[in-house]
């Protein structure tokens, strides 16, 4: 018999999670809650909320799944392993008090400074004064960042010190994120070029997995305000595995022992945000979870069991499943609603994903999508779908999955024409 999986989650994260799950040899089958439309046609979803965490313990105890996949941050942030834990089922994701490396920018400071991991000097505080000292003290660019989960948009990068104070008070003053923005922390900005470090960890173990490049601004030319993210590629020119293997020793490592020294040892994925400086790589942020879209570049390149992976992190040691990884490139287009990631329209309907999704080398991944009452795909979020393609390398990826953007539309459609370009 194989595995039986629930993924939590309902983006395009989660339906390239749910279609390498549904693949594998190790799979028996895969529940998704609540899953999308793009989901349903590959694994059995049901209308549990990510935030229904009892919901969502009752759903994987009635299913006697094997393993919980958890997409978000937030039901990891809000504890829901903690609770499958205390009826006996297995989750891949971290703790809640290890998930804090997300939930508190703060918190992931501190956690960096005593491991001795190299990152931006920082003021973490709840005291509008202190944070305006530390704009003075740091210097433009500002960096401020609300200090919890946020939804992408409680970072400001910027050289007007006025929009920084906006930044500061936005959060402290305007309560504009809520108990996100009970804190701030104003940091140094880094410069150099973003890659991002992706580690399946065990909790005193990790593997890496291929790393990644991700578009977060809105507009081309990395313009616009920050987004969950516009569009993704790999391999990394500079910046493959052999150049990413030091940083087990150098941020990984440590950061998993300085968590398991604190009682709360990290399983799942561990993702760092790094800014490659002329000083060396340091740490921009943590997130503790697969990231979107991320995630749909990096699976393709992974040819070993997925599955047996993310179980042995849970459950045992990473050490023991092998990572085998193919010699391919992955590209993919975010294609969102437009206004996003500001105020944006929903219910528009979406025509073309059939006829690119034939196209070789394609697949559609759903985000932000619903069906209407007439059964059409509509639009339901801000990122709408994820157009993701492979190729021998980053340029054919590149053109197939633009080729396949250009066959779907809907009202307001926006993208970036400059995914994977440079």
């Amino acid at each position: 018999m194989g595995l039986r999986l629930l993924v939590v989650g309902s983006g395009a994260r989660e339906h390239a999670l749910v279609a390498r799950l549904v693949a594998e040899d190790s799979v028996e089958a895969v529940d998704a809650a609540p899953g999308n439309p793009g989901i349903a046609a590959l694994a059995t979803c049901h209308p549990v909320a990510v935030d229904d965490l009892e919901g969502l313990v009752d759903l994987a105890r009635g299913l006697a799944v094997d393993l919980v996949v958890v997409g978000p941050e937030a039901p990891l942030v809000t504890g829901l392993v903690d609770r499958l834990a205390v009826v006996g089922i297995a989750a891949f994701g971290p703790s809640a008090a290890a998930a804090a490396i997300e939930g508190s920018k703060g918190f992931a400071k501190d956690v960096l400074a005593a491991a001795g991991v190299a990152t931006a000097a920082a003021v973490a505080t709840r005291d509008r004064s202190e944070a305006l000292a530390a704009l003075a003290r740091f210097g433009p660019p500002h960096v401020v960042k609300a200090d919890g989960l946020a939804a992408g948009k409680g970072v400001v990068v910027t050289e007007d010190r006025d929009e920084a104070v906006a930044a500061i008070d936005a959060a402290l003053v305007e309560g504009r994120f809520g108990t996100a923005g009970e804190a701030v922390v104003v940091e140094a900005f880094l410069d150099g070029v973003e890659r991002s470090l992706f580690a399946v960890c065990d909790g005193t173990d990790a593997v890496l997995l291929p790393p990644a490049r991700d578009h977060k601004r809105a507009l081309d030319g990395d313009r616009g305000p920050n987004t969950g993210g516009m569009g993704a590629s790999s391999p990394v020119e500079g910046f493959g595995t052999e150049e990413a293997a030091p940083l087990l020793d150098t941020v990984v490592r440590p950061v998993l022992a300085e968590l398991a020294g604190r009682g709360a040892p990290f399983r799942g994925l561990l993702y760092a945000g790094l800014v490659l400086t002329a000083e060396g790589p340091q740490v921009l942020e943590f997130n503790a979870r697969f990231g979107d879209p991320e995630t749909q570049v990096v699976l393709p390149r992974i040819t070993s069991d997925l599955a047996q992976l993310l179980h042995a992190s849970a459950t045992g040691s990473v050490a023991d499943v092998p990572l085998e990884l193919a010699d391919l490139a992955a590209v993919t287009v975010v294609l969102a609603s437009g206004g996003y990631p500001e105020a944006y329209e929903v219910g528009r309907v979406i025509t073309g994903v059939e006829e690119a999704e034939a196209m070789p080398g394609v697949a559609v991944l759903h985000a932000g999508t619903a069906r209407d009452d007439a059964g059409r795909l509509v639009t339901a979020g801000g990122r709408v779908l994820s157009v993701t393609a492979v190729g021998p390398d980053v340029a054919t990826a590149r053109a197939r999955a633009y080729a396949a953007a250009d066959r779907i539309a809907f009202d307001g459609l926006q993208r970036r024409e400059d995914v994977a370009a440079q």
